[in-house]
């Protein structure tokens, strides 16, 4: 586990994400969790801007996943808030975001943990409101 960082702004937040996506592989699955505005999507967009997207990053959360196309290859911004579980899904619905060699990012992955290959997870990130624009992000 590494320790916690804290930032002071989105400029910041954006910049630990970045600094994470330089630690990824091809294939690796981050999952972020943090209360409402706490930073997850701020954090996913540093993150898809250093590994190469240069469109619009928003949050996914009335379209389950949007996919990019990064420099690393292919890139996938996931937000599971709307769902509770997959039991009742489609099983095949989410499978376009994992591809074998698709680095992806999954908000909210609490609400669906059978959503996502556990085995290819190669860190957990936890943001959380410190005051003000301040986050603290902790990465494991």
């Amino acid at each position: 586990m590494s320790p916690a960082e804290l930032t002071t702004g989105p400029d910041g937040t954006e910049a630990a994400g970045a600094a994470l996506a330089a630690r990824l592989r091809p294939g690796d699955v981050v999952l972020v969790s943090g209360d409402l505005g706490a930073g997850k999507t701020t954090f996913v967009r540093g993150a898809l801007r250093s590994l190469g997207v240069t469109g619009p990053i928003t949050s996914p959360t009335f379209v389950v996943g949007h996919l990019h196309e990064g420099e690393t290859g292919p890139l996938a911004h996931l937000d599971l808030y709307r769902l509770a579980g997959m039991g009742t899904e489609d099983p095949g619905l989410l499978d376009p975001f994992f591809g074998d060699d698709t680095i992806a990012f999954v908000e909210w992955p609490e609400h669906a943990m059978d959503a996502f290959p556990a085995s290819r997870v190669a860190h957990r990130v936890h943001l959380a409101h410190a005051g003000g624009d301040e986050r603290r992000i902790e990465v494991t």
